[in-house]
């Protein structure tokens, strides 16, 4: 009655101490341990950072774009009921070619959530209160452990070794941990890729008018400006221009940068002023050419990075969260081996061909809009407003927005492991 739960052995392993051990604490590898946990299997997440970064509560600047797919995913996951006050849903996205002080293009996209029947497209979260949450869920799951300033040094199949000597022994081990992900290298697992010469400009702004829960890309010729609903005046901005000049803007102080995003911003919701922090990351395409190894998975970033063009980065994770746990848990039903090659085999097919197809959406639409080509200018200006003209058309393009679309894990429909 001590140890009701008996550790499983594995052939020419010790005793092992969880049955996945996840390789990053952001926020698709506390998700997977969480959806893992509804399925019976334990978990330890090595989170690199101090446990301090991951419980702040000031606002930095920093928000993500939930698809609705996602919402539901993080409804069955027991985390949304947590954060939905704090988040702001997105009724209407508009796009549109877009130059510094000459506002929007005359032909723009245009999507209503009123279209489609199973609500707003989605939903805008700050960090903080995400990763809040998630740290919460963590703590109340007994699956679960978290394990902050854990550095990863080594592994071994699903054996890792932290950078304190500490050795942890897993059935499955998971590379939740970014584009430069350690578990993937170690691993041998090679990535496919290239940059864009483009840096990504994050921050918020608050502005004098309602934004009326809509989201605004303007394609610039430096790249694409995107402002984002925030409960309250204020917008999360996505700004991504070419690196000689972001870099300048980065290193700029807060009225220079001002300076230059009013022009590029517009004076739609009237006068804007920074808050939070500023942040910037360089873009470019990474993808993994596997997402699985020996009794070895990736997921997020780890396993592919596009470019946040259309805000489907954690989107498409928390998708790889939960096609995996959907695979894991009915090959513990069946009574499979989790770690096996054929399980594994099972999530790469599932997800390969979804993230390939995103990779090459994002690509080629920056690689179209990133100019100021008046040829080019004049045939994605008629391109969107047949597109808005269309309702069939434009109504498969909302959905798409809000990830309901393709084979969706059950997670991503609402339901339960």
């Amino acid at each position: 009655m001590d140890n009701p739960r008996p550790a499983p052995i594995i052939k020419g392993m010790a005793q092992v101490d969880a049955d996945i051990l996840i390789v990053g604490g952001g926020l698709n590898g506390p998700c997977l341990a969480l959806a893992c946990a509804q399925a019976g299997l334990s978990s330890i997440v090595l989170d690199a950072l101090p446990e301090e970064t991951r419980t702040e509560h000031d606002f930095d600047g920093r928000a993500y774009a939930l698809a609705l797919a996602s919402v539901r995913m993080l409804g069955a996951l027991g985390i949304w009921d947590e954060v939905a006050d704090h988040a702001q849903p997105m009724l209407e996205i508009k796009a549109s070619d877009g130059r510094a002080g000459e506002g929007a293009a005359p032909f723009f996209l245009h999507f209503d959530h009123a279209e489609i029947e199973e609500g707003p497209m989605g939903h805008m979260l700050e960090d903080r209160y995400l990763r809040g949450a998630l740290m919460a869920a963590l703590s109340a799951e007994p699956l679960v452990q978290h394990r902050p300033n854990a550095r990863v040094v080594a592994q071994d199949g699903a054996s890792v070794t932290l950078d304190g000597g500490d050795v942890l022994h897993g059935r499955l081990l998971v590379g939740a941990d970014g584009r430069r992900s350690g578990v993937a290298e170690r691993a041998g697992i090679k990535r496919t890729g290239w940059g864009y010469e483009q840096t990504a400009l994050v921050c918020a702004v608050d502005h004098e008018l309602p934004h009326n829960g809509t989201a605004h890309q303007f394609f610039m010729p430096g790249g694409p400006l995107a402002i984002l609903p925030l409960p309250g005046n204020r917008s999360s901005i996505v700004w991504s221009e070419t690196e000689p000049r972001a870099g300048e803007l980065a290193a700029s102080d807060d009225e220079t940068f001002l300076a230059a995003l009013r022009p590029a911003f517009g004076d739609f919701l009237g006068e804007i002023t920074l808050t939070g922090k500023r942040h910037s990351y360089p873009l470019g395409l990474s993808l993994a050419q596997s997402f699985i190894g020996d009794r070895l998975a990736l997921v997020g970033d780890a396993a592919h990075g596009i470019h946040p063009i259309a805000g489907q980065g954690l989107n498409l994770g928390l998708r790889d969260v939960g096609a995996l746990a959907e695979v894991l848990a009915d090959a513990k039903r069946r009574g499979e081996d989790i770690s096996a090659p054929d399980v594994l085999a099972r999530y790469q097919q599932w997800r390969r061909f979804d993230t390939a197809g995103l990779a090459v959406a994002t690509d080629t639409v920056n690689r179209l809009f990133s100019n100021d080509n008046s040829a080019l200018r004049a045939v994605r200006d008629i391109g969107m407003g047949a597109i808005s003209a269309l309702p069939g058309l434009r109504r498969r393009f909302i959905r798409e927005a809000a990830g309901l679309t393709g084979d969706l894990p059950r997670l991503m429909q609402g339901r339960t492991l």
